[in-house]
């Protein structure tokens, strides 16, 4: 699944593509992407004569900020969105396209068909579901130490079951938490109010670089993952756990070990995190 880095690089190259573009029709190919309003034609019809503004990012989500409303888009396991011109070949899984008044298409495609999308007017987005209960973006001024300490002094959840949960601090997901724990040297299966507060200062500081290397990098490209030009993240050159089972830790050599947490894999040094 796209994390933050992931999807903060899609959010740039659509800012690059399609900002100033007018829709000027929408097809459905897969109503069940649809999530509001229930009704694909209401769905299309609240779009069609819109100009999209500006590409905001909440979490894993994207928002689209058109004239009037706003279209949050959840690409889950596999969603990707690419620009075309009206006679290229339609890609095999293209579920949602959006015409714009100058002849591209911004298509939405998604092997799983998980994704969602869903349409507010402006101002509601962040009042209801899928939003409305997202923690802190991990490099705004509200995140802070305070906020992880508050959130997990009493917690018995295992300390990556309880980063994962999106309502304390939002974006991150398997791979930047194996990858923020592993530079903290926290195991991942610690409970989450056993940290010092020195551990959870530098888990703080742990998760705001790592997440930050990767946006620098484009992201991971991990199975699937491409931008909005199709184009790989590089982060996954350097990561350090994920995805490393068996192979020597970059630091003390000791085969890195993988297990199931809270229903996800998990990787980790055993000898460098405590």
């Amino acid at each position: 699944m796209p994390e933050l880095p992931e999807v903060e690089t899609v959010r740039r190259t659509l800012m690059q593509l399609v900002v100033n573009k007018t829709i000027k029709d929408v097809k459905v190919g897969w109503p069940n992407m649809v999530k509001e309003p229930d009704d694909v034609k209401q769905f299309s019809e609240q779009l069609v004569g819109q100009t999209i503004l500006e590409i905001k990012r909440r979490g894993k989500f994207l928002l689209f900020v058109l004239t009037d409303v706003v279209l949050v888009s959840h690409l889950r396991m596999e969603g990707r969105y690419g620009l075309f011109n009206q006679n290229d070949e339609v890609a095999k899984h293209t579920h949602i396209t959006f015409y714009f008044t100058d002849k591209t298409e911004l298509r939405y495609a998604d092997v799983r068909k998980f994704g969602t999308m869903h349409v507010f007017e402006k101002g509601q987005e962040e009042l209801v579901m899928p939003l409305a209960q997202l923690g802190v973006e991990p490099f705004s001024e509200e995140f802070t130490v305070e906020v992880l300490e508050k959130a997990y002094i009493e917690s018995n959840r295992a300390i990556k079951t309880a980063l994962l949960d999106q309502k304390t601090v939002v974006g991150l997901g398997n791979i930047y938490v194996d990858e923020a724990l592993f530079r903290a040297r926290i195991l991942p299966e610690r409970t989450a109010s056993s940290l010092t507060s020195e551990e959870m200062a530098l888990l703080f500081v742990e998760i705001k670089s790592t997440l930050q290397e990767a946006v620098d990098a484009g992201g991971s490209s991990i199975k699937s993952y491409v931008n909005g030009q199709g184009e790989m993240g590089m982060f996954q050159q350097r990561l350090n756990v994920y995805g490393k089972k068996g192979e020597p830790c970059t630091v003390c050599g000791n085969p890195i070990e993988k297990k199931v947490l809270g229903g996800r894999g998990t990787h980790f040094c055993s000898n460098c995190q405590h």
